[in-house]
Formats: structure tokens, sequence, C-alpha cells
């Protein structure tokens, strides 16, 4: 009778070697982030935080949000540089919860390859321990997933959670929006983390190059680098607004450009109309354009065009702001437009408007 054949996890594509080898590396990375809160080291079952802090809150209320930076790995891996991305994930969810004026506490990832490459992995979360060092987020916990079968061969998927404290009488809904309200742009450095699908079509129909050089504002950048460029995180500037104004609103401008994202923080009957020549619009999204023959309208519902958050805030405290974020961060905020009556967002060039 013939032996039964034995098969082990590695067999099936599962090398726990490999998985050791990634706990090792990202362990000090991990532990670089916490703050005296964190109660459990890494590597065990859960993350645990004290709540202390908190305690300043007369009535708090805890936000979460979860994300992931979509195709731009492609892009990174393409590259081979990953840190990159692991500061997109963790800056596109502080900004999420920002958006109703929360401070983020914690930050937990999840990484998911068909094949672990523990170099690879500990640039990621090397990635994620500056921004969250920057950000003042302690990564609590994660998983890496080796799934065979689920991804293509060098394939990696992320994603993470973030959880934030807001007080509740101070927590921004949007319910205070109202015709002839002020949005105010802060600007994008680039694609942030979406669009990504459509600006990788636009390069596998023309052929470019992600080692094209270009000169941007007199520096040398290659395409890649262009297209790799971090996602903003806006809490520094936002935080320092909430104590001396009232933020009625805030929209980070991910999927869907301005478009998508502004009508989700509208009260009902509340719209925008945006003055589009108020927008300093990066060159990337205008080498797409013209390398992708992608039509203008198409361009504002994929991309954030220039615009990486939008600030709803009243007439009178409109320039005000503008100008403390140029005296305080020397950011070059925007006046975009106003709210109105109706319904959805209408984009204007009213100084090139036909007679």
């Amino acid at each position: 009778m013939d032996e039964k054949i034995k098969f082990t996890y590695s067999d099936a594509g599962v090398n726990l070697l490999k998985g050791e080898e990634v706990v090792q590396r990202i362990k000090k990375h991990v532990k670089d982030t916490f703050t005296p809160e964190v109660l459990l080291d890494s590597g065990l079952f859960a993350g645990a935080i004290d709540l202390k802090k908190i305690k300043k809150f007369f009535n708090p209320v805890l936000l979460s949000s979860i994300d992931g930076v979509g195709t731009k790995t492609i892009i990174a891996r393409q590259m081979d540089k990953w840190d990159s991305v692991g500061q997109d994930l963790v800056n596109h969810s502080v900004n999420d919860i920002l958006c109703h004026g929360a401070t983020p506490i914690a930050f937990l990832d999840y990484i998911a390859s068909s094949k672990l490459n523990p170099v690879i992995i500990e640039e990621i979360v090397k990635g994620m321990s500056i921004a969250c060092k920057e950000n003042g987020v302690a990564l609590i916990g994660g998983e890496t997933a080796e799934m065979p079968g689920t991804y293509n061969e060098g394939e990696i998927d992320i994603a993470g959670t973030i959880i934030g404290v807001a007080e509740k009488n101070k927590l921004i809904t949007g319910n205070k929006i109202k015709e002839k309200d002020v949005l105010i742009g802060l600007p994008s450095n680039g694609l942030h983390t979406n669009g990504f699908s459509l600006a990788r079509k636009v390069l596998e129909k023309t052929g470019r190059s992600l080692k094209e050089q270009f000169v941007v504002e007199k520096e040398d950048f290659t395409l890649g680098d262009l297209l790799l460029k971090i996602h903003k995180s806006y809490l520094n500037e936002v935080s320092y607004l909430m104590k001396k104004f009232e933020l009625k609103g805030i929209a980070h401008i991910t999927g869907g450009g301005l478009i998508g994202n502004l009508p989700r923080i509208f009260p009902s009957g509340i719209g925008a109309v945006i003055n589009q020549n108020k927008i300093k619009i990066p060159f990337i999204f205008k080498f797409l354009q013209e390398n992708g023959n992608i039509p203008e309208k198409e361009m504002f519902k994929a991309f954030n065009m220039g615009i990486g958050m939008v600030l709803i805030v009243s007439q009178k405290d409109s320039e005000k702001i503008v100008l403390e974020l140029k005296k305080q961060f020397s950011m070059d905020a925007v006046i975009l437009g106003e709210t109105i009556k109706g319904k959805g967002i209408k984009l204007e060039k009213p100084f090139f408007k036909e007679k």
C-alpha cells in the first residue's frame, strides 16, 4: 500500500518562519510609536490604550474609520518604494476622522499578500511608524496575512483602522452649514491615495515610463516620484483652527473628488458653487489629463485636483482663516466658493464666461 502523502502549511504556500521574521523586523518600528498610554506590548492578541487622557473631555466620544490606499501599492511595487504607502495610509485615516473634529489616539493595520516579503513589509510598517509619530498616534496592533490564491504574485494590499476622540458637543457634523457659507480649500500635493486606477490606465495606454524625468517647481522628479507623493495630513492646521474658529463642516477630498465628497457633509437643500480659477492644479493632474484625454468633469470626479481638504466656515471668519494658515503654517489656502440653496456642486470659471 502506498504511503499517504504528508502536507505541511509551507506546502500550501504559507511560510510561518517568514511570518515570525516579519514580527521581529517590525517590532522596533511599532514600539517607536508607543505613547505612555499604551498598555500592552506588540505581538499579543489585542492592543490596549489607557483612556486617562480623555478625562480632559467633558463628554468624550470615540470615532473610528477604516480605509486603504487602493492601487497606489502597484506604483509602489513598480518603483520598489514602500515606506510612502505606509505614511499614506495613516495620514488618510487621520484626515477622515479629523473631518468630525477628532484627535487620533490609536491605529491598527492590515497587510495582505500572496507571499510574505519581510523586507517590503518592514518598509511599509516603517512608513506607518513615521506617520504615526508625526500625528501623535500609537500603532497598537495589526495583522499580516499570507494568502496564496487570493492575490497574484507580488501583489500587496494594505488597510488601516484609526480610533480618535472628540468632545460630543463639538462634533463637526455639517448640520450648521447654511447658504452663503464659505468654502476654503487646503492644497494637496498630488493624487494622495485616490484615482490610481485611472492614472495607471493612462500610463498603460500611452506607454509613459515611471522613470521619466520632469522639472516641477524647479525640482527634479520622476513620474513615479510624483505619483507616490505622500498623502498630506492636515491635523496640525485644522486642530489649530478648531481652537480659534467655528468650522461648520470639513470634507476630506478623496475618491469622488470635490464633486463627490462635499455633498457628504451638506445638509439637505444645500449645494455649492466653486470657482475653478482659484485652484492651483498640480502638474501631475495636467499631465494625466493631457495624456489620457480625460474630460475635465471626469478629472474633478476622479481626482482631488489640488485640493486635499475643504473647510466650510462663516463669511466673517473666511479671510482670517486663510491669513492664519499662511502665517502659522505657510499654507496657501484658497477661498473656493460658497454654499447655495440647491443640490450638488457647480464648477464655474467666471473669468472665462462667454459674453
